[in-house]
């Protein structure tokens, strides 16, 4: 028996999804606001969610059984991608604007379906008519990018590999939680995430500790907000939730850091690209509301 990779979430998933939502549509204006080097903001804010996540990790005790301990070992290989992530959402972020790198970085439903539906799992045509559209909207918004400057187009690059990295690091994540509890597997992957980026900054002669007192009230906004009641929102989900799903959640991000962009940040997206990002809704959209009778392949 086929899984459905479609099934949408309910009860308290609806609201850690919600504030997930909510926690990761702040971290491309804070990242787009921030002034540190992107290795250094990266190892802060994993070691902070590390950090927060620790103590609770400690009381669950969770490496005593073979089982675990390969879970964990599973956990760190989640960091090492989720920090691959990281570096491409990040240059995304300040190479172009933050609507246009969160929309193309929302994408990774799509690299997640196609994985699952190799895998065996049920994707409802319907549901892979609405990734078509959204893949549709991905080139629209890189034609126009690369038509205002090629290094708008280098950051949307950057985005599209980072939704990819963010698809493996969902579906690795789900596989790890099977055996580990949400705040044993977040301490062991931010954790790794953290030591990843750590000698990159050093190894490049990037600044890590001195930096203005503003600074270091982004990175905690980007701890609290996009860290904790983002990912860690997202990651408690899936042990009940699939990754594609999970992963198509994350398409909300956009409208939401578009907005805070604008207010904040005074960004507005380039005309042209507009419309791609309104696609990349509605083809959110087609899947999220497919029809549950709808032919599977």
């Amino acid at each position: 028996m086929t899984k459905d990779h479609t099934a949408l979430p309910a009860g308290r998933d609806i609201a850690f999804m919600s504030l997930g939502v909510l926690g990761i549509g702040t971290s491309g204006p804070v990242i787009a606001n921030s002034l540190m080097p992107v290795p250094t903001l990266i190892f802060w804010r994993n070691l902070g969610g590390a950090i927060i996540m620790s103590p609770f990790a400690l009381a669950k005790r969770e490496w005593q059984t073979a089982q675990q301990r390969s879970a964990i070992k599973i956990s760190i290989f989640s960091g090492f991608l989720l920090a691959l992530h990281f570096m491409g959402f990040f240059i995304a972020m300040r190479f172009t604007s933050v609507a246009a790198g969160t929309a193309l970085t929302a994408v990774q439903p799509i690299f997640t379906a196609i994985y699952l539906r190799f895998k065996g799992g049920t994707i409802p045509k319907r549901a892979w008519g609405g990734m078509a559209v959204a893949f549709l909207s991905v080139l629209l918004i890189t034609g126009i990018d690369i038509q205002i400057s090629f290094h708008s187009f280098l950051g949307d690059l950057a985005a599209l590999i980072g939704a990819a990295l963010a698809a493996a690091y969902m579906l690795i994540g789900s596989k790890a939680q099977e055996s580990l509890s949400t705040s044993t597997y977040t301490t062991f992957c931010y954790g790794m995430c953290a030591l990843i980026a750590l000698p990159i900054a050093l190894f490049a002669k990037l600044p890590v500790l001195h930096f203005p007192a503003r600074q270091w009230v982004l990175v905690i906004a980007l701890i609290l907000g996009a860290q904790i009641l983002g990912h860690t929102m997202f990651n408690l989900s899936l042990k009940r939730v699939s990754p594609a799903v999970v992963s198509l959640i994350v398409f909300f991000e956009v409208p939401v850091s578009a907005i805070l962009a604008y207010f904040w940040l005074g960004q507005k997206p380039p005309a042209g690209i507009i419309p791609g990002i309104v696609g990349l809704l509605i083809g959110c959209g087609i899947f999220v509301f497919r029809s549950k009778n709808t032919e599977a392949i």
